[in-house]
């Protein structure tokens, strides 16, 4: 680039300058995706140069072109223009839109084809047929096109068929110039001059479907009308369609319905359709029937007709028009939308995000609403779709559509809490007690920025990504105190998520009440509170017992005394009345005998009465430990076992001895006494012997013998008249210990009293954490002294005599 001119060089001459390029002042040059080279120049602003030659980019505006000093392509491929205005975007959008501004006389709102030699032929709103090629666009005079409505436009090699709003059908001949034309009117047998919309079969044939006539086929010169009296299902017909087994349908404002091999069958609401009224008809290469209606899109195929589901509002809308391009992708305009989408998503129901494209304003288009008319949307030979909508007649290339944009640029740019700022770099810490937390981020593309769309997700709050969102800001409120990752991505304008996401770890600080050292307390003065009410729960029912206990000690020692100083103290004072008696009668009179037979009576009542008595006291070998006082037993009774001095009797004590709870005590002593005076008075046993095992989580006393055993009806309901065995059990159930019974003819009787730790030593807590802790503790000790010593620590107290 010259200050007179641009320059080619090509490695080894410089190449004639073209005349547009002559005599201008070269400001900045840029190159294009494409190839094309673009220049800015002083007098005649900004220049395209390609294989085609030079064109001014502002060669139809009527003001002069500023200079362009500054040019620059982006990422996504549009090129940027400074000058002294300001800075202009240009932009290669999907679609070349064709209307008013372009020459044509035409908004839009009409009915388009394009032949086989790519010429587009549209019929303008206020009358006439016109056609546009390579830029240059005529208009058709025949047979008063000039000075009618064109409602549809079918045509096949060379000829056109176009259905008239007054004037009928025409056939208009195009192979060769000049144009001719022939047109058939009712006076012909077509059922109606006014023909909405005009379909050409495989074998030449025409069909033209009126307003509200029905529908004619001419075939070899002849029409044949169809009315609702034959079969259709109305008479005003809007679109027609040829299947791929020759089957003709024909969208009606009553239904859809189909002539096979001469038979009628109509198709409404009730057999899956979303309307009565049928806009438009296709059928793709897969055979599938697209039918489009006033309230939505349907496909037929071999299981009968359903509705496209999904949830885009488009889907609900009136369908105008259809088409498939060479990828497969359907290509709609409804009311109000223009859209591709993916055409087996569509069948299968499960239209997701980014298999549909909306596309709008930004795109290229000039208008988003589709028309009423035959035939709106149409491929061309090419490949490329055109559509007829409200703003102008648009063309798309979808293969260009192919090349995606490059992704969106995605960044935070800031965070607040409460209204506060929080600097965004280095490490983020948020006060405690923040209660709305707010980031905001942005998406940089440069084309289409409208079309972008965010995700976040905040790591350590939300269970995945949010559903996609056009704001830029996502908003927290009363997030717990913890470290947190905020994560954003963006799409870019094609709707596809291809970039890198942007990311900010920050921390939210605790309040103290939420801090660790603040819950920890709490938690402390908590178990302190338990365990303190607890230990006085504890004492109030030891109390409770203590003073139970001293009740019921006090009332059997009233019964003892009642019963020595009376019942006693009066069988004594009969025996010794009887016995003076008895010293006064001869040796060998009768009534001497039977006095001696009454004193030995009155003796055995009064053994018996003072054992009761002694039973309800609390007898004075209980200051002794227990292990003594058991041994006590046997001298005790002695007079009452004539073989008790020839029983080996012994006592075993094994564990580190404790004190026992003061409550337990005498009941315990009970049952080993009653246990060894069975074992004594029943069981003709050589061997007697009491063990007592101490240990962290329980005391065990075990009185075995080797004697003659237990009658086993005896040892499970006991024996009428006697309450030993009876006894013990409830004395066992009442402090909440174990008593079990074994009992052999060949091994003799054991009796096993189990009772907890917790009840049976003094002092001793309930079990628990702590009890688990100190069992666990113990074990290892006993195993410890064992291992050291060989033996535990036992001691044996024998009666002196044995």
């Amino acid at each position: 680039g010259t200050d007179s001119g641009i320059a080619h060089w090509i490695g080894s001459r410089l190449l004639p300058q073209a005349q547009p390029l002559r005599n201008v002042q070269v400001l900045a040059m840029e190159r294009d995706r494409d190839g094309n080279i673009w220049a800015g120049t002083d007098s005649r602003g900004l220049l395209r140069i390609n294989e085609r030659g030079v064109s001014a980019l502002d060669a139809a505006s009527e003001r002069a072109p500023d200079a362009v000093t500054a040019l620059f392509e982006d990422r996504e491929d549009n090129l940027w223009i400074g000058s002294a205005s300001g800075i202009e975007r240009l932009r290669d959008s999907a679609f070349v839109t064709y209307s008013l501004p372009e020459g044509l006389p035409t908004d839009g709102s009409n009915p388009v084809y394009v032949d086989e030699t790519g010429r587009l032929w549209f019929p303008p709103v206020a009358g006439g047929l016109w056609w546009m090629k390579d830029g240059r666009h005529g208009q058709i005079s025949l047979d008063g096109l000039q000075n009618d409505i064109v409602y549809s436009i079918a045509g096949h090699k060379g000829e056109l068929w176009l259905g008239r709003q007054r004037g009928g059908l025409t056939r208009l001949t195009i192979a060769n110039e000049p144009f001719s034309a022939h047109t058939y009117t009712k006076a012909d047998g077509l059922a109606q001059d006014s023909v909405f919309s005009v379909y050409q079969a495989r074998d030449g044939s025409v069909w033209a479907g009126t307003l509200s006539g029905g529908v004619s086929h001419l075939s070899e010169g002849r029409f044949t009308t169809y009315t609702r009296a034959t079969g259709l299902p109305s008479n005003a017909v809007e679109a027609i369609l040829e299947g791929s087994d020759q089957t003709m349908w024909f969208a009606t404002s009553g239904g859809l319905s189909r002539l096979s091999k001469g038979q009628w069958q109509s198709f409404t609401v009730a057999d899956g359709l979303p309307s009565a009224s049928v806009y438009c008809l296709l059928e793709d290469s897969a055979g599938i029937l697209w039918i489009g209606t006033a309230r939505g899109l349907a496909f037929r195929n071999s299981s009968g007709i359903h509705e496209v589901a999904g949830s885009p509002e488009w889907l609900r809308e009136p369908i105008l028009g259809f088409e498939v391009d060479g990828l497969g992708s359907l290509w709609l305009a409804t009311s109000t939308h223009v859209v591709r989408a993916n055409r087996e998503k569509l069948l299968g129901g499960v239209l997701g995000e980014g298999d549909w494209r909306d596309y709008g304003i930004a795109d290229g288009l000039r208008g988003t609403e589709g028309v009423r008319r035959n035939r709106s949307v149409v491929a061309d030979p090419f490949g490329r779709i055109w559509l007829s909508l409200d703003r102008g007649i648009s063309v798309v290339d979808p293969v260009r559509l192919t090349r995606n944009m490059p992704p969106a640029i995605v960044q935070i740019q800031g965070i607040s809490a409460d209204g506060v700022a929080a600097p965004v770099a280095g490490s983020v810490r948020i006060p405690g007690g923040r209660q709305r937390i707010r980031f905001s981020y942005a998406g940089l593309s440069l084309s289409v920025p409208e079309r972008v769309r965010f995700r976040y997700w905040l790591d350590g709050f939300d269970p995945g990504w949010s559903e996609p969102t056009a704001s830029r800001e996502a908003l927290y409120t009363n997030l717990p105190p913890r470290r947190y990752r905020f994560r954003v991505a963006a799409s870019n304008p094609d709707g596809l998520w291809n970039g890198g996401e942007a990311s900010i770890p920050f921390e939210v600080e605790p309040l103290f009440w939420q801090s660790w050292w603040f819950r920890a307390a709490a938690l402390l003065v908590s178990a302190c509170t338990i365990i303190g009410a607890y230990r006085f729960r504890m004492r109030q029912l030891t109390d409770r017992l203590n003073l139970r206990f001293e009740e019921r000690l006090a009332e059997r020692t009233r019964i003892a005394q009642v019963l020595h100083d009376t019942l006693l103290q009066g069988f004594l004072s009969a025996s010794m009345q009887v016995h003076i008696v008895a010293d006064t009668l001869p040796e060998d009179s009768r009534e001497k005998s039977i006095l001696t037979r009454a004193l030995q009576v009155m003796r055995q009542v009064t053994d018996e009465g003072r054992n009761v008595v002694r039973g309800l006291r609390s007898t004075a070998s209980l200051t002794l430990d227990i292990e003594q006082a058991l041994s006590m037993v046997r001298d005790e009774h002695i007079t009452h076992v004539n073989t008790a001095g020839e029983i080996d009797f012994r006592i075993v004590v094994a564990g580190q001895k404790r004190q026992l709870n003061p409550l337990l005590r005498d009941d315990l002593y009970r049952i080993g006494r009653e246990a060894l005076l069975n074992a004594f008075r029943h069981s003709r046993a050589r061997k007697i012997e009491v063990e007592l095992n101490y240990s962290a989580s329980q005391l065990r006393i075990i009185v075995r013998d080797d004697g003659c055993g237990i009658d086993p009806e005896t040892l499970k309901s006991g024996r009428d008249g006697h309450w030993g065995l009876s006894g013990m059990r409830e004395r066992a159930e009442q402090m909440g210990a174990r008593l079990q019974v074994y009992s052999s003819t060949t091994v003799g009787t054991e009796v096993k009293l189990s009772v907890p730790g917790h009840l049976a030593f003094e002092g001793e807590p309930r079990p628990g954490i702590w009890q688990f802790v100190r069992k666990r503790r113990a074990r290892r000790s006993v195993a410890g002294t064992a291992s050291a010593e060989g033996n535990t620590n036992e001691r044996r107290t024998q009666d002196p005599g044995t």
